[in-house]
């Protein structure tokens, strides 16, 4: 596995993840068989579901969303142990049986295993045909609430650029992996206990190792959506997710969110202001995506002092970083590993340790989740959108 450039070797980061697997006997000629039956194998598949069923006890529902219910559970051997158990909604209408955001889900997080990524524990059926998804208990709530609390959470350039550091090690690892998250924001960046950010709500995922195969622009929450897909672009790359970082980085800084636009047209305009108007003098070629539309007159794309003057917490070499994800032609926006190789993690401030974070008390952030959740602007409508755990 490849080793992130801000993550020593043995620091923690977790492998892959431990899969129990049927041995099958050969045949005479090389091919796999099996002794066992169908009805057997059947049968010892629902025993092996049943003995990781019963690993875990389910507790209170403490969120609802459209395709999925969230559930505080424990381990049975050890009630401290807490979980959270996402029961995953049969819906007639898929043939799965399941809606695609959950089948995303549930193929990357097997995949994915970082320390700044939240982990699929285990997966079980239960009776009602329902799957199970145990993923590790984070009870402190998201990003977006620390931002938004301005009255009792105060944080300076060293938190931003722990938090940072956190959400750039795992879209880098991400990319690594051939996987586009597509739906990074504050309110997708869970806390651990220990303050550790955990980029969550894999849903819009997917993989990107074929560079030809069509791709849909209508993901990400459209307050964090590159022109490239408001453009109707139907290739792209990292670089989508790269845009959506940038602009965490910049809510981070004024604690607002930058571009939030009322609708995408709007969202295009707010750009425009921004960032800079694109023109096939900035991008080449932008002019013929099949949405290409900006309002006029245009606007020049902005200078450094434009940033030093909104976003100079971050110092001069957090706007330089920032500049660089928020480049509209995305073929020349720095990509995931560019970022961590940035000179600005090596300034000062130093970033903050875990331990020292701002946090807010267990519980906090909870209440809303996917269809229960009163959605802000710029969401993307039929979505299940977040992980809420607590108390």
């Amino acid at each position: 596995m490849a080793v992130s450039p801000l993550i020593v070797p043995g620091s923690g980061e977790r492998g892959p993840h431990s899969k129990s697997k049927l041995s099958a006997a050969s045949s005479g000629n090389g091919t796999p068989s099996t002794t066992l039956g169908s009805n057997s194998l059947k049968d010892v598949a629902e025993q092996m579901n049943e003995e990781e069923k019963d690993k875990y006890v389910k507790g209170k529902k403490v969120g609802e969303g459209t395709y999925a219910n969230v559930y505080i559970g424990h381990h049975k051997s050890d009630p401290s142990n807490l979980v959270a158990i996402k029961k995953i909604k049969v819906q007639q209408e898929y043939k799965e049986g399941m809606a695609p955001d959950a089948i995303r889900e549930l193929k990357h997080l097997q995949e994915l295993s970082h320390p700044n990524i939240i982990s699929l524990l285990s997966v079980f059926s239960s009776k009602d045909q329902n799957l199970n998804l145990v993923l590790e208990y984070l009870p402190l709530g998201d990003l977006e609430v620390l931002i938004k609390d301005i009255e009792n959470i105060h944080y300076g350039a060293a938190d931003i650029k722990a938090w940072m550091g956190m959400l750039s090690r795992a879209i880098w690892f991400c990319h690594e992996n051939f996987v586009l998250h597509r739906d990074i924001k504050p309110n997708n960046l869970l806390i651990a206990a220990d303050g550790e950010i955990k980029l969550a709500d894999f849903g819009l995922a997917r993989s990107f190792a074929d560079p030809y195969r069509v791709m849909t622009s209508n993901v990400i929450t459209r307050w964090y959506r590159p022109p490239e897909l408001l453009f109707g672009a139907k290739h792209y790359s990292g670089a989508v997710d790269i845009w959506s970082v940038g602009l965490v980085f910049a809510e981070l800084v004024i604690r607002n969110p930058y571009l939030p636009g009322d609708t995408e047209i709007d969202q295009i305009a707010k750009i425009c202001a921004g960032i800079g108007t694109p023109t096939e003098e900035n991008w080449a070629g932008v002019s013929k995506l099949p949405e290409y539309t900006v309002p006029s007159p245009t606007t020049p794309v902005h200078g450094p002092e434009h940033y030093l003057g909104m976003f100079g917490t971050a110092g001069p070499d957090g706007v330089d970083l920032l500049m660089k994800m928020l480049i509209l032609d995305p073929r020349r926006r720095i990509t995931a590993r560019e970022v961590l190789e940035h000179r600005w993690w090596r300034g000062e401030p130093r970033a903050t340790r875990n331990e020292d974070l701002p946090k807010k008390g267990p519980g906090s952030g909870l209440s809303r989740l996917g269809a229960t959740e009163s959605k802000r602007p710029g969401m993307v409508e039929g979505v299940a959108r977040r992980l809420d755990f607590g108390a």
